[in-house]
């Protein structure tokens, strides 16, 4: 969905990118990723009160920031025309350790994840679901983007950052899942409680496993049919 949005980003960046001169490219690439650590730290400490719900804050924008710069690096070396093999290597490398880093992140939080694995088992869905595209490619199709996108996953992650700042803030709990049927904590890896957090990482796991399939078949039909 937020894919199809690629175009007009891209765009919207040109007069930045042609300001940059001759910078290089991968030193955008690096500090996007120095950035989202840092946001990651920040993340996985912060507590159920108003300190806690800026530290979240601070970590969506740290995520937002590291996710310019990371569209700022390819279009700086198309720009240049230096991009290749290895910049397209870095940037989805980068990509993945940022995808996962974020998840596993959210996971350590205490104050609003109960099972810390919720994180690790999201970020390996994850995982899964974008080694599907590039596996696709490996064996001679494009590169497949179907499913769960990594912009959809970043979104509604962020999304749940925000809900879990303004629960830390007024100090509110989330929704006890285990005064219902013992399928919603399955459906949130574990967790008692539903907040902007497990809800995210419920999200990323569950929409891994989507793309995974989606991916898996559009990559076995067309394989097929060669």
């Amino acid at each position: 969905m937020l894919e199809k949005m690629r175009e007009r980003w891209t765009k919207a960046i040109q007069p930045i990118v042609l300001k940059m001169g001759d910078l290089d490219p991968s030193v955008l690439t690096w500090t996007s990723l120095l950035i989202s650590i840092i946001g990651f730290y920040i993340l996985s400490m912060a507590e159920m009160n108003t300190n806690g719900s800026i530290m979240i804050i601070i970590t969506v924008i740290l995520v937002l920031v590291a996710g310019v710069l990371d569209a700022l690096d390819g279009a700086l070396a198309r720009h240049q025309g230096t991009d290749g093999p290895y910049g397209d290597f870095l940037d989805h490398t980068i990509d993945r350790i940022v995808d996962v880093g974020l998840l596993v992140a959210i996971g350590m939080n205490a104050a609003f994840v109960s099972n810390m694995s919720a994180g690790l088992t999201a970020g390996l869905l994850t995982l899964l679901g974008s080694y599907m595209g590039t596996q696709a490619q490996s064996v001679g199709l494009d590169r497949i983007y179907g499913g769960f996108s990594r912009a959809d996953r970043m979104i509604i992650t962020l999304l749940g950052l925000l809900i879990a700042a303004m629960q830390a803030y007024t100090g509110g709990s989330g929704i006890d899942v285990t005064n219902y049927h013992e399928m919603f904590k399955y459906i949130l890896l574990g967790n008692n409680e539903l907040n902007g957090m497990t809800g995210a990482l419920a999200v990323s796991a569950w929409g891994g496993i989507y793309t995974f399939i989606v991916r898996f078949n559009s990559t076995r039909r067309q394989l097929l049919e060669s």
